[in-house]
């Protein structure tokens, strides 16, 4: 499959491409950058607009085979000459250039190349994203490859003032309504991200780099003890009877195992895992990635709770033939009759046991681990906390 690039190469390809003309007085119709991931990056150049303190351009981004919304947005960079008023603005947003994580990195780069964001790219408004809150969300790689293709460009033209480098996504804020930006605290417009310069086809690193960045901002306003959901299901049931919010919780989608190495990084100290038995049931089978191309073994693990219980015979057969866990909690409760409550009380605790004994093992004891499995039709079915009280 095919890999593109991400909104970070192409900015830093535009910024270099108009800097290039700004300095040169020459046109440019493609340039080439080396990304961070060491692959070479050719780009068309497009729309280009010159002025003689500033030139503006941009490159079309393409995300490859990876269904990215940004694939086809014009990333633009503009270039001006800030010539006698460049100390001032270098002193005043010079954090925005470099690492931007402590390090000011190199102060002649800092000095020499000031970037800034304009129309389409968001601004950060919450703690513990990339960037600090009143930012640009350009984040420290894509910054530090602008500043690199810009220095070269500088150098290479002995030219020795400072310019200014506006980044902007003219479809930016339209195209930041179908991502994760305005959950995540991030308003007006598309981030511009990535740390390889390219994008893989069908990565998950892109969602799982949401997930931590969703933990680190918990960790970031003080919280230490986090609700942890691989969806929105059952947020009613959730409000109504733990006054839990799934709105608001981390949102770890199927990758469970690494939602909790995650927070087990970033100093997270307790984690309440809330789902469907559709998707912890597979926990209880020690699959720390409930997708179903990882495997689906919802009814082999729901028949063995069974058999744990005692329950044997053509039953079992029943709960295999299955679709759904509510499906299936309705068979056992119809197997159970008049004392269908017990049962499935028995059943979802010896569930739960499996789930909290694979929670725990991946936790290592580095943090505490609640978890609240529940179903759309029946409700709440087991809670860690209540097998605690017991034993």
């Amino acid at each position: 499959m095919r890999h593109g690039f991400t909104t970070g190469s192409c900015a830093a390809a535009a910024s270099k491409a108009a800097a290039i003309m700004l300095l040169s007085g020459n046109k440019k119709n493609s340039i080439e950058i080396d990304t961070p991931k060491g692959v070479r990056y050719t780009a068309e150049i497009l729309d280009i607009s010159r002025g003689t303190d500033e030139v503006s351009c941009a490159v079309m981004k393409d995300g490859g085979d990876d269904p990215d919304v940004t694939t086809g947005a014009l990333v633009y960079a503009k270039v001006s000459l800030l010539r006698n008023e460049s100390n001032n603005v270098g002193n005043n947003v010079g954090g925005n250039v470099g690492d931007n994580e402590g390090d000011n990195g190199d102060a002649s780069a800092q000095s020499r190349v000031i970037i800034t964001g304009g129309k389409g790219v968001g601004k950060v408004t919450r703690p513990g994203l990339d960037q600090p809150v009143g930012e640009y969300a350009i984040n420290h790689v894509p910054r530090e490859m602008i500043t690199k293709e810009v220095t070269e460009v500088l150098d290479t033209f002995d030219y020795e003032g400072n310019v200014m480098v506006e980044i902007s996504i003219p479809d930016g804020e339209k195209l930041a309504e179908k991502t994760f930006n305005p959950a995540l605290g991030i308003e007006g417009g598309i981030s511009v991200i990535g740390t390889s310069g390219i994008v893989e086809p069908m990565s998950m690193s892109a969602i799982k780099e949401t997930i931590r960045i969703s933990i680190r901002q918990k960790v970031a306003l003080g919280e230490t003890d986090i609700i942890m959901t691989p969806g929105n299901y059952g947020m009613e049931f959730m409000k109504e009877h733990y006054g839990i919010n799934l709105e608001d919780a981390v949102k770890c989608s199927n990758f469970i195992g690494d939602s909790i190495d995650m927070c087990i990084e970033e100093g997270v100290q307790s984690v309440t895992l809330a789902g469907h038995i559709g998707k912890l049931i597979k926990v209880s089978g020690g699959m720390m990635n409930t997708h179903s191309r990882e495997g689906d073994c919802r009814m082999p693990l729901f028949a063995t709770a069974m058999v744990r219980c005692g329950i044997t015979g053509d039953i079992l057969n029943d709960i295999l033939d299955s679709l759904t866990t509510e499906e299936a909690i309705e068979k056992l409760l119809d197997y159970a009759g008049s004392d269908r409550k017990a049962v499935l009380k028995r059943v979802m605790d010896a569930i739960m046991e499996r789930i909290m004994h694979y929670l725990n093992k991946r936790a290592d004891s580095k943090l505490t681990i609640r978890c609240i499995m529940y179903s759309n039709q029946f409700g709440l079915l087991a809670d860690s906390a209540d097998l605690n009280e017991v034993n």
